[in-house]
């Protein structure tokens, strides 16, 4: 963590409740400083199963804010999160695409509604996110955790320039190791506490079941990509995903998930996930996000192929891994700054879905660029 950065800046700490956020609080206190804490209320209203073990998150971040001195807050934000997050989750997955939710989360709750109810009083919003944000010429870039396995600016990549701007990751710098390691020192409360996985809120409840109670079923065929043979039913297509191969539930498999009719309500599979069929090289993508600015063509006048492409690492879901390619910005009729794009791969990618962010790294993985949806 720059000193510089936060010298004589007032700063708000988001906690969770887990180790992550924690070692933050004692990152900052380390240099003497005290800034003031503050937990995100998201899960629904009435009390369920999957209220995300929201008042043992609150125990927790209460107790590491005391030990430390910090003022604590817990911030209100659910009907910022229902009515926008989930309905964005909800209108994605009946149109039949793969939304990621928790990227919007960050955008839209993190840095938005908190900073709208109470952030705006403050310079810089401190999270226990692994990324890593630099200063190059002068502006601000979201830059790779060196944890490959834990890295989140995928997550990240939706967030505006000017949330950016505010955003600062004390413990973005460290290995997950390195910072279960620091919390056992510190004798911290939450130094052993599970990390929380997938969506934030859902606590007990599978996704599948989340879904449901907002869409419920919607019985339909599922068939052979290949031969067009009928082999059973699917109970709506928003439970299933595209390169999917668990939990399909018929016979003769592996059965592979490869297309979605949403119009006809079908689910097409394959059976042993043919590359031809289920593997892309190319794909499209739509509202091209930059976060801190366009990044640049190449231009090389000896080698046409190359003029103006923007060689780049992706990801298109959370993985460890980067795939190398470029990115071939495609003009709007007006010269006006492009919106859409190509992204070509070195390799064939499964699972390319619509709906899914495509998270657009500099060539060497380490600035993030922004992110792009994937279109059909």
């Amino acid at each position: 963590m720059n000193y510089d950065e936060i010298k004589d800046k007032r700063i708000a700490i988001l906690l969770s409740g887990g180790v992550d956020s924690s070692v933050v609080v004692d990152e900052f206190a380390r240099l003497g400083l005290a800034p003031d804490c503050f937990y995100i209320r998201i899960g629904p209203e009435e009390k369920e199963e999957w209220d995300c073990n929201s008042e043992e998150d609150v125990e927790m971040a209460t107790a590491v804010a005391r030990r430390y001195g910090c003022n604590f807050n817990v911030i209100d934000c659910h009907k910022e999160y229902w009515s926008q997050v989930t309905k964005y989750t909800m209108d994605k997955v009946r149109a039949g695409f793969t939304p990621n939710p928790d990227v919007m989360c960050n955008r839209i709750i993190k840095f938005g509604a908190f900073n709208e109810k109470c952030g705006h009083d403050y310079d810089l919003i401190a999270t226990g996110h692994y990324a890593q944000t630099k200063w190059i010429d002068g502006k601000k870039w979201l830059c790779t955790s060196p944890d490959p396995v834990k890295d989140q600016t995928d997550f990240l990549a939706q967030i505006y320039d000017w949330q950016l701007k505010k955003a600062i990751f004390p413990i973005g710098h460290y290995a997950k190791n390195e910072v279960r390691e620091l919390a056992e020192r510190e004798h911290l409360i939450n130094a052993k506490r599970k990390d929380s996985q997938g969506i934030c809120f859902l606590g007990n409840i599978d996704y599948n079941e989340y879904v449901r109670r907002y869409l419920g079923e919607q019985v339909g065929d599922v068939v052979e990509l290949e031969t067009g043979k009928k082999i059973g039913q699917h109970k709506g297509l928003w439970f299933h995903t595209i390169g999917q191969r668990k939990g399909l539930g018929f016979g003769g498999g592996p059965w592979f998930v490869v297309k979605k009719d949403v119009a006809a309500n079908v689910l097409f599979v394959s059976h042993g996930y043919d590359p031809e069929t289920a593997y892309k090289k190319e794909f499209k993508v739509h509202d091209l996000h930059w976060l801190t600015e366009t990044p640049r063509l190449e231009v090389d006048n000896n080698d046409a192929k190359t003029a103006g492409r923007i060689s780049i690492c992706f990801k298109i879901r959370h993985t460890p891994e980067f795939h190398k390619g470029y990115l071939e910005l495609l003009p709007t009729d007006d010269n006006s700054e492009p919106t859409e794009a190509i992204v070509h791969s070195e390799e064939k990618i499964h699972g390319v879905a619509p709906g899914q962010f495509c998270v657009i790294y500099d060539k060497d993985h380490n600035r993030c660029f922004g992110s792009a949806e994937i279109t059909i």
